[in-house]
């Protein structure tokens, strides 16, 4: 794996930071606190996911960003042959490969597991080999015996062979299994045999009885073809004559209403007679109807004349009404234009005040800010810096006189005294600067009283902004009303001179009591003519009533000459029931027959279909009981060749976990013996994979804390080297953060001395500290810088600076 390039984006204290990694061994070197191990934690974050972050997903962000700020992480590198482009935020990530335009994977879970299968490693495994984090190099001594033989076993690639194993012992475990279940499901071939004689013997007999039905069938058939037509004769005899019966009783019924319509035929012809003599009486009562009529319609027309007249005396007094009211409210809205020009004056001036007074806050505002997040940043650093002197000191008082110098490696001795009272000295000065500036952030807890009185102003001017805002809303209304109603007074006025010129027009003389006199003798009138109508309507039915009656006894002719003739045809045609009776029994029994023989058929031919399923059941449980036996032999077979495999495995296994101890102990010893100039030359894995340490071949029972993390660093180069030698991984990448912290100068130089010669295997480099004098023996260092002012960090790279930053940060 090559790292190629990183960007972070609000992500943790770095506002927009890019990272350009070039190949062998690149320090990044940067005072306590100031991001350089967050650029560690972005790689990781960007590959693993938010599992490989500290804290929570909402601490990632930076302080000082936007709530809608992004965050976000790109990382660029190569592996196996393949450019890799992963973009991770907090709600979405995106891996695109080979610089092509759309992802292989869109989601977070998706590029965790995509990147996860590719390095093949788990985030823990990859930060206990390639990527070394801070205060991570004991991690053997925190696992247990069996944990650290499998730990590296797993990184080394054996852990394959395992999984091959339980994979091997999984279908092997699958294998007895089938085996068991066709044992158990195959029957005894004695008793198989015997049950295929008996189905075949139970076929021969279900087919003898199925010919025999089938014989049956076929002479109740015949019969039925004999007996038939003789019957079928009688059957129509029988139908002609209940046709006949029915037809008959049909005639006396149309004979009986034939004889009610003709003496209704004759009643009617009576009331015409009578309404023709009524009919000459009503016409001489009807003389005077077209002169009360025709004086009726004059009163008609009077009356609506008058009703009219009285819609427009009220239109009128309703029209002088409205126009009053309307000029009534014309003067009171005259006022409005001299009150907008006043209002739009005075709303300028409050406009103007409102912006000064915005920006003279604004200016403020922003010098209280600026005071209070500097008083704060100055806080943290003096805490942070407490923190670290204390830390010291305590390290000191530890070692006491006769320690040796974590820095020098050499003897306190009276050397000690002045350390701590120098130590001291600064702890009670910074302590001193920490009351200052915690006693200035209580002073600007509050706003000053100057910023407090321009917010009560700029209140104040607002709300009378506000007020004039709808003042100006309600005179703009009224200045619209004001001119639609000089528009509507206009119509209106010339609307109630019409009135009054209809009014004038409007014609007089209605006599309400003379019209109510006409109208009812219109109406009595009206109803002597209706009664002349149906009376006319009557006469006029006469000669359709003389139709009706020859009509009718021509009918009643007709039907008794039908009734003769079929009289004589039953005559000619006679029926016997007996005969009719005889010829059904000999049917009904033929048919009988017919219907016991097809059920005969039916159970025969099933009785057939079954045993002749019977019969390819048993020899298909025969063909099947063949191929279990042929599938039982090769199972067989194939649990012998998994039994091998499982016998083969274990032992492959157990010669690697023999040879891994001793080759991870002579690379090791290898490297202790470079860094140390040959004072320990010897470092071996016990059976318990623990560290020990040899000085002139015999365990050296306590060591100090720099050579316990000198020794740790050692095996972690060690299994680096092995996994990038013989586990086929393509990585040629080696990270370590903060690992020279207890190293002295000698040392530190031989552990760079070693990380350059490593070359070879290991193309980048790339190590992470706070120690400055290391810088001579890097091949290009990064500068980590954090803006106590803005609380950015940003990355530099001193030896490209004066070309133009290859790294481009903006904070």
């Amino acid at each position: 794996m090559k790292l190629n390039a990183i960007r972070l984006q609000n992500f943790r204290q770095h506002a927009d930071t890019r990272v350009a990694f070039d190949s062998g061994l690149t320090g990044v070197i940067g005072a306590n606190g100031s991001g350089k191990s967050t650029i560690l934690e972005a790689i990781a974050w960007a590959l693993y996911g938010n599992a490989a972050a500290r804290g929570t997903r909402d601490s990632i962000r930076f302080q000082r960003a936007g709530a809608r700020a992004v965050v976000r992480v790109e990382l660029e590198f190569e592996l196996g042959g393949h450019r890799y482009r992963v973009v991770r935020g907090l709600t979405s990530a995106e891996l695109y490969l080979d610089g092509a335009e759309s992802p292989v994977a869109n989601s977070i879970t998706g590029v965790t597991e995509f990147l996860q299968r590719r390095l093949g490693m788990s985030r823990e495994e990859f930060f206990h080999t390639y990527f070394t984090g801070q205060k991570e190099l004991d991690v053997m001594a925190a696992l247990s015996p069996a944990e650290r033989g499998q730990f590296l076993s797993r990184v080394l690639g054996y852990e394959r062979l395992r999984t091959a194993q339980a994979q091997t012992r999984e279908r092997r475990k699958t294998i007895v299994s089938e085996i068991t279940g066709l044992k158990a499901a195959m029957r005894d071939p004695a008793v198989l045999d015997q049950e295929w004689a008996e189905v075949r013997a139970r076929v021969e007999v279900a087919e003898r009885a199925e010919q025999g039905a089938q014989q049956r069938a076929a002479e109740a058939e015949r019969s039925l073809v004999v007996l038939g037509p003789a019957y079928d004769q009688e059957v129509a005899r029988r139908d002609r004559h209940t046709a006949r019966e029915a037809e008959r009783r049909g005639l006396d019924v149309e004979r009986q209403g034939l004889e009610q319509l003709i003496a209704r035929n004759a009643r009617d012809a009576a009331d015409v007679a009578t309404a023709a003599a009524e009919l000459q009486a009503v016409a001489a009562q009807l003389a005077p109807l077209s002169s009360v009529l025709e004086e009726f319609q004059a009163l008609e027309a009077l009356a609506r004349d008058d009703g009219r007249r009285r819609v427009l005396v009220d239109n009128e007094r309703d029209a002088q009404g409205e126009l009053a009211r309307m000029r009534e409210r014309l003067a009171q809205l005259a006022p409005a234009p001299a009150l907008e020009v006043e209002t739009a004056a005075r709303f300028e001036v409050v406009t103007r005040t409102l912006a000064e007074l915005d920006a003279t806050l604004v200016a403020q505002r922003s010098t209280y800010d600026r005071d209070r997040q500097e008083a704060e940043t100055k806080r943290i650093a003096l805490r942070q810096q407490y923190l670290e002197l204390q830390e010291q000191r305590e390290r000191f008082v530890q070692l006491g006189a006769d320690g040796i110098c974590p820095t020098c490696a050499r003897p306190l001795g009276e050397s000690f005294r002045a350390v701590l009272d120098q130590l001291d000295s600064q702890i009670e000065a910074v302590e001193m600067d920490g009351k200052y500036y915690k006693a200035r952030m209580e002073q600007l807890e509050a706003p000053p009283e100057a910023l407090r009185t321009l917010d009560e102003q700029r209140a104040a001017a607002q709300r009378e902004l506000q007020s004039l805002v709808a003042k100006r809303a309600k005179i703009a209304n009224a200045i619209e009303e004001l001119r639609t109603l000089e528009g509507t007074i206009t119509a209106k006025a010339e609307r109630l001179v019409a009135l009054q010129a209809e009014l004038a027009a409007a014609a007089a003389g209605y006599d309400p009591v003379r019209h109510a006199a006409v109208r009812q003798r219109v109406e009595q009138l009206s109803a002597l003519e209706r009664r002349a109508a149906l009376l006319s309507a009557a006469t006029e039915r006469g000669p359709s009533i003389d139709i009706e009656r020859r009509q009718l006894e021509e009918r009643r002719a007709a039907l008794v000459a039908r009734a003769d003739a079929m009289t004589a045809e039953a005559a000619t045609d006679p029926f016997d029931p007996a005969a009719f009776e005889a010829a059904r029994a000999a049917i009904d029994g033929a048919r009988a027959e017919q219907r016991a023989a097809e059920l005969a058929l039916v159970t025969a031919r099933a009785e057939a279909r079954s045993a002749r399923d019977a019969r390819d059941r048993v020899a298909a449980e025969r063909d099947a009981q063949a191929a279990a036996r042929a599938r039982l032999e090769a199972l067989s077979v194939e649990r012998r060749l998994h039994e091998e495999l499982d016998r083969g495995y274990t032992d492959l296994r157990t010669d690697l976990n023999m040879q891994l101890r001793p080759e991870l102990s002579e690379l090791a010893s290898a490297f202790l013996s470079e860094l140390t100039d040959g004072r320990y030359g010897e470092l071996e894995l016990d059976d318990q994979y623990a560290l020990v340490v040899l000085e002139d071949g015999v365990p050296k029972p306590v060591i100090s804390g720099g050579e316990e993390d000198l020794a740790n660093l050692v095996l972690r180069l060690a299994i680096s080297q092995m996994i990038a030698e013989r586990s086929g991984q393509p990585f040629s990448l080696l990270v370590l953060d903060e690992v020279f912290g207890s190293l002295d100068d000698v040392r530190r130089d031989h552990v760079l001395g070693l990380l350059r010669r490593l070359n070879d295997r290991f193309e980048q480099v790339i190590v992470i500290t706070h120690i400055d004098s290391v810088r001579e023996g890097l091949d290009r260092v990064l500068e980590v810088q954090l803006d106590p002012e803005t609380g950015v960090s940003r990355v530099v790279d001193p030896e490209r600076e004066v070309e133009g930053p290859l790294l481009a940060e903006v904070g």
